[in-house]
């Protein structure tokens, strides 16, 4: 296959059309050395191809390769890959984008001795351990790869990119989904007045579905579950789990106060239901 140079972006990038007019950019070492727009590039030269199905998302691709070493985008590349395999939900195709201009400007930062505290990274040890592994395994490939050593805060802000992008949300709504899960666990944990195995599968359980609450919440996009339609059914659960039912209604009157945003009976139930596990667990580990 033959593609025709739209622009020549570095020596190693270059946005190309290929036979039907379709635009992506191709990558390969020494690829756009002395070459101009309009000429040919054959395939056989090329070591990747990205073609966005956003073509603002491509657009803005093609901005950050112009400006970020090649060094850095490859590297970023890797380890979005990694990370692909090992995330069960559709990543957003923007992770690429995000994640290579963090961990550039990470990079120089360091290289300028300047670093960022991560005021979530407690929150985001405990709420997103997964994706924190992740951000402590790229913190590691980097100082492997490109000897510069982040700190354990750059995994943090790495896990959050991982996050926005399993999320499909912007930074600053993951942000605050992060700060709305830490603030109901600390009412669950007033309420009930202990601390909870955060390590428990019950408790990752809760945390989770306040996580993806919290999206619903914030994305607008609350709706009711027509399974939890049955009067009688929501009536049992809140006389037999009454008190997590009541520690469901702290949580909906921070919500409110806090976030100014109302919970559904059916959240509420859904709520008590996951109040329940986290307490038998932690009733069967202390047994």
């Amino acid at each position: 296959m033959v593609f025709t140079i739209k622009k020549v972006i570095n020596n190693n990038i270059l946005c190309v059309t290929d036979a039907g007019g379709n635009e992506m950019i191709v990558t390969g070492r020494g690829i756009g050395f002395g070459h101009k727009a309009g000429q040919p590039v054959n395939s056989d030269a090329v070591q990747k191809i990205y073609h966005m199905a956003s073509m603002p998302v491509q657009q803005k691709l093609m901005d950050l390769l112009e400006q970020i070493p090649y060094d850095h985008f490859l590297l970023t590349d890797e380890l979005v890959s990694e990370i692909r395999k090992k995330i069960p939900y559709t990543l957003n195709e923007g992770l690429l984008i995000t994640l290579a201009d963090h961990i550039s400007f990470a990079i120089k930062r360091k290289e300028q001795g300047v670093e960022f505290k991560n005021p979530l990274l407690e929150s985001i040890r405990e709420y997103y351990p997964e994706e924190y592994r992740m951000g402590k395994a790229c913190v590691q490939r980097i100082q492997e790869k490109l000897s510069v050593d982040l700190s354990k805060d750059e995994a943090g802000f790495i896990a959050l990119h991982i996050v926005n992008a399993e999320l499909n949300t912007t930074m600053s709504i993951t942000n605050d989904i992060t700060r709305f899960v830490d603030g109901c666990v600390k009412v669950v944990e007033s309420y009930y007045g202990r601390t909870f195995d955060h390590e428990s599968l019950a408790f990752s359980r809760l945390a989770v579905h306040l996580r993806f609450f919290a999206q619903r919440l914030f994305q607008h996009e609350q709706e009711s579950d027509d399974s939890m339609q049955d009067q009688d059914f929501r009536r049992l659960i809140a006389s037999s789990c009454k008190e997590h039912y009541e520690c469901a209604k702290k949580i909906a009157a921070y919500v409110a106060e806090t976030w100014n945003q109302e919970l559904t009976e059916e959240e509420l139930l859904f709520l008590t239901i996951h109040l329940k596990r986290i307490n038998l667990s932690s009733e069967q580990t202390t047994k």
